[in-house]
């Protein structure tokens, strides 16, 4: 079950080749802009392609927001990045490959598809001053989170 509305989001630094070979950094927001952390289980999969390519196609709205999206996965940013060129993903992927940010997130789907432990589908958006305003783990990975439901809790924190 994912962490709860209403508590300090866990601050993390993950390795990004896509857009940029960068670190990371969930805090660096803080003050500045809220973050929509959009956890899906593998690049190359049909669901995730869609959902990552329908977030990019709609990015503009999310900015609008005062947004940064992060998509994050326990993919290497090798992985993630020929994915992103790939499928013309546009936002900021970030590897969790040794699965610390899923933990501590409680988001793990166990041994999806038999290949071992992955991150869930889930959404969560974190205001400016780091705190979860919104929490989604979907019943399935073939479930896409509720956007409709993301983009309410981010008008409410213009």
């Amino acid at each position: 079950m994912a962490i709860a509305v209403g508590i300090k989001a866990p601050d993390f630094t993950l390795k990004s080749k896509s857009p940029a070979d960068a670190d990371v950094k969930l805090s660096n927001n803080f003050g500045k802009k809220n973050t929509v952390l959009l956890f899906f289980p593998l690049a190359f999969t049909g669901v995730c392609t869609t959902e990552l390519c329908d977030v990019t196609a709609g990015l503009s709205a999310y900015a609008g927001l005062n947004a940064d999206v992060i998509g994050i996965s326990v993919d290497s940013p090798f992985a993630q990045a020929a994915w992103a060129q790939k499928e013309k993903i546009g936002i900021t992927l970030a590897s969790d490959l040794n699965k610390t940010t899923t933990k501590a997130y409680d988001v793990v789907f166990p041994m999806l598809a038999g290949v071992g432990d992955t991150s869930a589908r889930a959404a969560f958006v974190i205001d400016k001053n780091g705190v979860v305003q919104y929490a989604e783990q979907t019943p399935t990975p073939k479930d896409l989170p509720n956007f409709d439901a993301i983009k309410a809790a981010l008008g409410k924190l213009q």
